[in-house]
């Protein structure tokens, strides 16, 4: 949030080990672990037994282990990929070298879909789902409980569009961009309707919207959406992306590798952050202050949703220009400055910024969406990342994403069970 960002630290700032810990993604006991290791240096405050730490050296230590989780071919560090599709540093991120919130802002959904897959501008790209597979998906999806989540609605619709194809199997490029291209606005187009006068033409963001409010679209609404879709639509190799180029190295073909993604997204650390933020907002404006929701928050154990983010020091550039945006959306405001309260209060214990998770809280809550529309628009969204990554995989050696086992039983032989 442009006015109110918050410094990484104060000079001579201190942080708990709760906070610590937080920051660095790991338990309290891996905090002390680091301090016996000579990794980071600890003071215990007069008068009492617990340690603090230096702000400045604790996100020096964060920002080493970052890169060395990415880890480098031949080196022995975790799984590393080689990919032309996105790239992460210094608090930025690129689609195939051009920056991302640059391209969102300047282009729509489907024009930067393309250019994840191809690499080539596509002026007006429009995405048409068929007649016949958007029934069959739709009589799928409405077979489902209403009590069925927005990813449950989304795999049986892949799965549904999956079985009209008959050309399926076919991985040339040109037959899985055609996937591509219609797989996007069947999901759309099989979620049901909120609106009755719901349009299924125009924009895929047009669209999409319908889906998830009732409330008329309008324009600077429509562009926050549009924007969020495009500057969702891949994040380098998240774990959701993995599984999709897992699926791919295999040769699973491109609507199995999206339904791959979307059964890791439903995992609650993936997927699920956005709505955890919408509630918490809710809460927020209904209380009027973030003080005791956010205290319940540090109280019950858990992060607080919506900030913080393991790739970037400062705000995450996504948050940022939705941010922006909303703030040409009247309805927002209230929202608004509800985020902007949560950022403040929780400054007051951890340096921790912004997400893109809070930034579609704040959309998602003043349209008058579920809390579950975030998944659903991150999942959308991300599908064209994924296709993107599954196009790649399948130009690599077959069933490269094969890593060996570690194995740390007890050692054979040993008898067999009685």
């Amino acid at each position: 949030m442009r006015d109110h960002d918050t410094a990484p630290h104060r000079p001579g700032r201190r942080l708990t080990t709760k906070e610590t810990a937080e920051l660095l993604g790991v338990k309290p006991e891996t905090v002390y672990a680091y301090v016996s290791r000579g990794l980071l240096s600890s003071t215990r405050e007069p008068g009492g037994r617990a340690s603090t730490f230096e702000a400045g050296e604790v996100e020096a230590l964060a920002r080493r282990n970052r890169r060395e989780a990415a880890g480098r071919p031949g080196t022995g560090g975790e799984l590393s990929v080689r990919t032309r599709i996105t790239l992460i540093e210094q608090d930025r991120y690129y689609y195939r070298g051009v920056d991302a919130v640059e391209l969102a802002t300047r282009h729509s959904y489907e024009e930067v879909a393309e250019w994840l897959w191809t690499g080539r501008p596509a002026p007006g790209a429009t995405f048409t789902a068929p007649g016949g597979t958007v029934e069959v998906a739709r009589r799928a999806v409405a077979a489902l409980s209403e009590h069925a989540s927005p990813v449950d609605r989304l795999r049986v619709a892949a799965v549904a569009a999956a079985a009209e194809d008959p050309l399926r199997f076919d991985l040339s490029e040109e037959a899985v961009l055609h996937t591509a291209r219609t797989l996007i606005p069947t999901l759309v187009a099989a979620l049901p309707p909120v609106r009755h006068d719901h349009q299924d033409d125009g924009s895929l963001a047009r669209r999409l919207w319908g889906r998830l409010t009732g409330r008329p679209a309008d324009d600077a609404s429509l562009r926050v959406l549009d924007t969020a879709l495009a500057l969702l639509a891949d994040h380098d190799l998240a774990a959701s992306t993995l599984a999709v180029r897992v699926a791919a190295s295999a040769r699973a073909h491109a609507y199995a590798a999206v339904s791959a993604g979307l059964g890791v997204l439903e995992g609650p650390l993936h997927g699920a952050a956005g709505g955890l933020a919408h509630r918490m907002l809710l809460d927020v404006l209904d209380q009027g202050t973030a003080v005791p929701v956010i205290a319940e928050e540090l109280r019950a154990g858990r992060r607080v949703p919506g900030l913080g983010h393991r790739l970037y020091t400062a705000e995450d550039p996504r948050a940022r220009v939705l941010f922006a945006l909303l703030e040409e959306v009247p309805r927002a405001e209230s929202a608004l400055l509800a985020a902007r309260d949560i950022v403040a209060t929780t400054a007051r214990h951890a340096p921790l910024h912004a997400n893109v998770d809070l930034a579609l809280a704040v959309f998602t809550a003043s349209c008058g969406m579920p809390a579950t529309a975030a998944e659903t628009i991150f999942a959308v969204a991300r599908t064209a990342g994924w296709i993107a990554h599954a196009l790649e995989e399948y130009g690599e050696r077959p069933l490269r994403m094969r890593p060996s086992g570690h194995y740390v039983g007890p050692r054979p032989p040993r008898p067999l069970p009685e």
